[in-house]
């Protein structure tokens, strides 16, 4: 399944660029984008789980000029955070010699050990670029539950039924979680994280409260911080923070916690199919979750994503600060057809005083729902911030 919008930001980032790391979870489909991307140019692709892969690399300033001419394609760089190093010396003597743009594709999963390596190595040099799952913006209103229930990494999304999707989820944490977690570096148990990470699917949306959880997993309140920041590094926890606009009144200051895939929060609670979710408390987060992941993704590059929340009860579900904007967009997200607006979330306009306000539904038409606020389905939306990259 290629991604058509990802691909050509990737394209785009590689002709302006030495370096493009491209971040994201595991099984997510950056090789595939990647592959994708070399197609019709000169490239060589090393996966950095390969011994043979990596002994190529074990002296690289002499393996990688070999190249100088291709597109280096490096999978799972996480596994040799030693190359950025060698990788700037080598984008640097390629600039000396007109060879400015290109060069590098890393791919990696986003741990603190790869942003900390490239970012002190490659300063200058390296665009960022994130590859999230599927999103409502990719998959279309006709596959917009399917997408919720499974969420959107490819195979998930993808399987022949909902039964052998749960599988490939299932089996997805217990690897992340037995394997690939502990090859990024942390000692955890992996109980511990599971723990903790089946709490914030309960608490799909939940204001961060460190001190509850670790008396619930019998660890210190720093412990579970540090936790959190893992999993919000590898990419598969979001930290959304309170909006912090200059305003008298006062204001939540603790961020929401989401579980950014639908289909794991599903996974985690053991809800197989749409019958169980339409069921289950968790529905209405898990539906407002993945509406944000969908919004935030389809927004333009360097969009600032928010939540309002007063201490009387004011709330915005979704703040964004749009790039070369004064003012941000309001977005409530309501599931179901009949979408209603609280007074909270007026309330909430009158001190933010955004540009836009939108409330998001599970409908198809667009239409005013109140003075200055349109209903809206979650593609259109998703649509309408992409042409704001454009």
């Amino acid at each position: 399944m290629i991604r058509r919008r990802l691909l050509s930001s990737v394209v785009a980032a590689l002709g302006e660029s030495p370096a493009v790391a491209l971040l994201g979870p595991r099984q997510v489909g950056k090789t595939t984008l990647a592959l994708e991307v070399a197609k019709g140019r000169p490239s060589v692709y090393l996966d950095l789980e390969s011994d043979a892969d990596r002994a190529k690399l074990a002296e690289p300033e002499l393996y990688l000029p070999q190249h100088e001419d291709k597109l280096v394609i490096l999978d799972e760089i996480h596994r040799a955070p030693g190359l950025f190093r060698s990788l700037r010396g080598l984008i640097d003597a390629g600039r000396r010699r007109g060879r400015a743009t290109g060069r590098f594709l890393v791919l990696g999963s986003a741990s603190m050990d790869l942003l900390r390596q490239s970012s002190e190595s490659l300063a200058g040099r390296i665009r960022y670029l994130e590859l999230a799952p599927l999103d409502a913006g990719e998959v279309g209103a006709e596959s917009l539950d399917a997408l919720w229930l499974r969420g959107g990494f490819p195979e998930s999304f993808l399987a022949r039924s909902d039964g052998a999707s749960l599988r490939w989820r299932t089996d997805f944490i217990r690897t992340y979680l037995e394997r690939d977690i502990p090859q990024l570096g942390p000692r955890i148990p992996a109980e511990t994280l599971r723990r903790l990470w089946t709490m914030l699917a309960h608490q799909q949306g939940g204001l961060a409260n460190a001190a509850a959880l670790a008396r619930a997993l019998s660890v210190d309140a720093k412990t579970v911080a540090s936790y959190l920041d893992l999993l919000v590094d590898l990419l598969l926890v979001r930290r959304l923070a309170p909006w912090h606009g200059n305003v008298k009144k006062r204001l939540v200051k603790s961020p929401k916690i989401y579980v950014r895939d639908s289909g794991l929060v599903h996974a985690l609670l053991g809800i197989g199919d749409r019958e169980a979710l339409l069921s289950h408390p968790v529905a209405g987060a898990s539906w407002e979750g993945m509406a944000i992941e969908s919004l935030v993704c389809a927004a333009p590059r360097g969009t600032e994503p928010y939540f309002f929340r007063s201490a009387g009860g004011a709330e915005i579900d979704l703040v964004l600060r749009l790039p070369g904007h004064r003012k941000p967009w309001a977005i409530e997200i309501k599931r179901g057809l009949a979408p209603k607006l609280d007074r909270g979330f007026h309330a909430a306009c009158e001190t933010v005083r955004p540009e836009r306000r939108f409330v998001v539904y599970s409908g198809a038409e667009r239409f005013p729902i109140a003075e200055g606020v349109e209903a809206i389905a979650l593609g259109d939306l998703c649509t309408l911030l992409a042409r704001e990259g454009k």
